[in-house]
């Protein structure tokens, strides 16, 4: 039985903890009185259907002074580049690829595996392999990195949910690639 996630991932320095769009990071919660108690302040509010925390400024400036570089932003001829290698990636995982987008600042990507792999370590392989794709085609960013640490993985729990993680992907707004699996959707 396969199992499917919506992946997604910044490139380095864009969508900052803090950020007034949303933004999802661990942040301190005091409303959680019982947690406060036991010594648990930080929660990360990302569960699907609920909301998530939105421009808390402070945490973002902090966020953007951090910074080791400018924020990464592909052009067309790099997410090509990482469309492909996405592919390979999920070919020699053995993994099914339903969905790409790539954008300038981030990736969504829905895919699904034999029984209930980590999805950190999916997530982590196609950037990984990503990372040395676009490193060979240029120059490396001043950060040294292509993208924000970590990433949201979101497990699908039913076909519905798959086609409407599909869709999203599919209607991603200024996408530079959008790729969709032959008879999805």
């Amino acid at each position: 039985m396969h199992r499917y996630w919506l992946l997604t991932s910044t490139f380095y320095g864009n969508w900052l903890p803090g950020d007034e769009r949303g933004f999802v990071s661990r942040v301190r919660d005091v409303r959680l009185e019982d947690d406060v108690r036991a010594g648990k302040s930080r929660h990360r509010h990302n569960i699907p259907g609920t909301p998530y925390d939105e421009d808390f400024r402070g945490l973002h400036r902090h966020a953007q002074q951090e910074l080791r570089g400018d924020p990464v932003r592909i052009d067309h001829e790099q997410a090509q580049v990482l469309l492909k290698q996405f592919q390979e990636t999920a070919c020699y995982r053995g993994w099914v690829l339903l969905a790409v987008a790539i954008m300038s600042n981030h990736i969504h990507i829905v895919v699904g595996a034999d029984g209930d792999p980590d999805p950190t370590r999916m997530l982590g392989d196609f950037k990984a392999y990503g990372s040395r794709a676009l490193s060979a085609c240029g120059d490396k960013p001043a950060s040294k990195t292509w993208w924000t640490y970590g990433g949201s993985k979101r497990k699908l729990p039913d076909e519905a949910a798959v086609l409407a993680a599909v869709e999203y992907v599919h209607s991603q707004p200024s996408a530079l690639v959008i790729w969709i699996a032959s008879g999805v959707a």
